[in-house]
């Protein structure tokens, strides 16, 4: 499988890597030139395909604090299952811009949308896939482009809108969703540990320990030691409760998720039991799923139980 570095650069179709089968390109994106966003993406895809083959598109947006560099396990094993595979750092993340507001998930939802259709070109419905806060930006994804989601994968989050939600984040595990709503505090605590501070995170919740390597840590830890990178993750958890709202204004006026949705985590976590019952309040097609040998990370603990799992789930969804 090809890998990646987290510190891919690129304007527009970027760098990459060709291993005979699969093509994988980095880029970055402009959004919105006059407030200066750009977004950093990987892109996966076979090198060549049959004439007349359209691909299947998905989107796969990371969780905190990480980078698109959790999905490196699958980006190429979706692309040889026909997959035009799309990993951005969303808004804050990584290589992306990381201004001083628009972390709702709805602005952040935006920037993606035009990164897919608009720079990339993609037509047609696509796949959406989170992890953690990606799945918050997932689900705010599938209720603002209805039309273009074929189906909403969520795993390892509540989602703002939903009663679990309220209960979990005044939860004790979930101290980090009011230290980060603080920003100046959690900047300041947190300046110059942030390799320390994030690598609780992974100690924390990992079944897998050698899942995601000290290497992998540099990769985040860089991340995260970028000018703004831990202020951009502060806002984005101070926006939560407002996207809460969003969410359910969105479902009051035009009702749930009508795509199949994928409620899933993994299976030796704790919180992964609620997952269905919660992803139930926004959706009317949801199917559950948990990935065995798996904790928190799962995509990177278990990428072949993810793979399996969501080739499965999006093959029924589209041809539903």
């Amino acid at each position: 499988m090809n890998t990646y570095s987290a510190a891919a650069t690129g304007t527009g179709t970027g760098t990459g890597t060709d291993d005979g089968s699969v093509q994988i390109r980095h880029g970055r994106a402009w959004i919105d030139q006059e407030a200066g966003v750009r977004i950093g993406y990987t892109l996966a895809e076979l090198s060549s395909r049959p004439d007349g083959q359209v691909p299947k598109t998905a989107v796969l947006i990371h969780g905190a604090p990480q980078t698109r560099h959790a999905w490196r396990k699958v980006l190429a094993p979706l692309a040889q299952a026909g997959y035009r595979v799309i990993a951005p750092d969303y808004r804050g993340a990584g290589t992306s811009t990381k201004p001083r507001d628009g972390y709702d998930k709805w602005t952040m939802a935006a920037d993606l949308h035009t990164l897919v259709h608009d720079h990339l070109g993609v037509q047609g419905p696509v796949s959406v896939v989170g992890h953690d806060l990606g799945s918050m930006l997932a689900f705010g994804y599938a209720l603002r482009y209805r039309d273009d989601v074929v189906s909403l994968t969520t795993m390892e989050a509540p989602l703002p809108g939903t009663d679990y939600y309220e209960q979990r984040k005044v939860a004790k595990s979930a101290w980090h969703f009011d230290f980060h709503a603080h920003p100046d505090i959690a900047v300041h605590l947190t300046h110059g540990r942030e390799r320390w501070y994030i690598t609780r995170f992974f100690d924390d919740l990992t079944y897998q320990p050698d899942a995601i390597t000290d290497a992998d840590i540099d990769v985040y830890a860089r991340a995260f030691q970028a000018p703004g990178a831990m202020r951009a993750l502060c806002e984005i958890y101070r926006e939560l409760d407002h996207d809460a709202q969003i969410h359910r204004d969105a479902i009051a006026s035009h009702g749930k998720l009508t795509v199949p949705v994928l409620a899933s985590g993994g299976a030796t976590q704790a919180l992964a039991a609620n997952y269905q019952a919660m992803c139930e309040e926004i959706a009317d097609h949801v199917t559950g799923h948990l990935v065995e040998e798996a904790g928190h990370w799962v995509p990177e603990e278990n990428p072949e139980g993810f793979l399996h799992m969501f080739l499965d789930f999006d093959t029924r969804a589209r041809t539903a």
